[in-house]
């Protein structure tokens, strides 16, 4: 016998991340990166994103308050902590929680790199004195989204996102 159903889902939750828009350069500050939300979940805290990083493209250093799973598709990066393992295309890397490291795209990169990552939890981002600059999370890259969409004149952005919480019955 099938399991009683909660939700009864009428067609697949998917995208074509070739039919979606990538936005151009939404973090403040940091130039050189494309970003396609696939899934933002504020409720949660679980966001996967695609983003494509150009040559020389240096992250802030952060830490993370959850794991990450992290796909490189094409190009190549590296932690500035571990030079010695470069993420290339097909690469997957499993971050436990509470990790801190600085990504780096080599500016002698000859291609973008192209990845997929999925998060759970913040990015705590520190300057290079290890000062707190800001935090990363799916209800910022949200609020970010809009405002990028907004000030540009582009479209919304299309991603997969869960409904708010709320009780069952009032």
């Amino acid at each position: 016998m099938l399991p009683f159903l909660v939700h009864d889902h009428k067609e697949l939750l998917t995208l074509n991340m070739n039919e979606q828009p990538m936005y151009e350069d939404p973090l403040p500050g940091i130039k050189g990166l494309k970003v396609q939300p696939l899934f933002l979940d504020p409720a949660s805290g679980v966001w996967a994103l695609r983003v494509i990083f150009s040559p020389g493209v240096i992250l802030p250093r952060h830490y993370h308050t959850g794991s990450v799973h992290f796909w490189t598709l094409s190009g190549m990066w590296h932690y500035a902590e571990y030079p010695e393992q470069p993420q290339t295309a097909g690469c997957y890397l499993y971050e436990p929680g509470s990790s801190i490291h600085q990504f780096v795209c080599p500016a002698s990169n000859t291609e973008d790199t192209d990845t997929i990552m999925m998060v759970t939890g913040s990015n705590i981002n520190f300057d290079q004195d290890d000062n707190y600059v800001g935090m990363l999370d799916a209800n910022s890259i949200m609020a970010m989204l809009i405002h990028h969409c907004m000030e540009k004149g582009l479209e919304p952005a299309n991603y997969i996102t869960p409904g708010q919480a709320d009780y069952t019955a009032k």
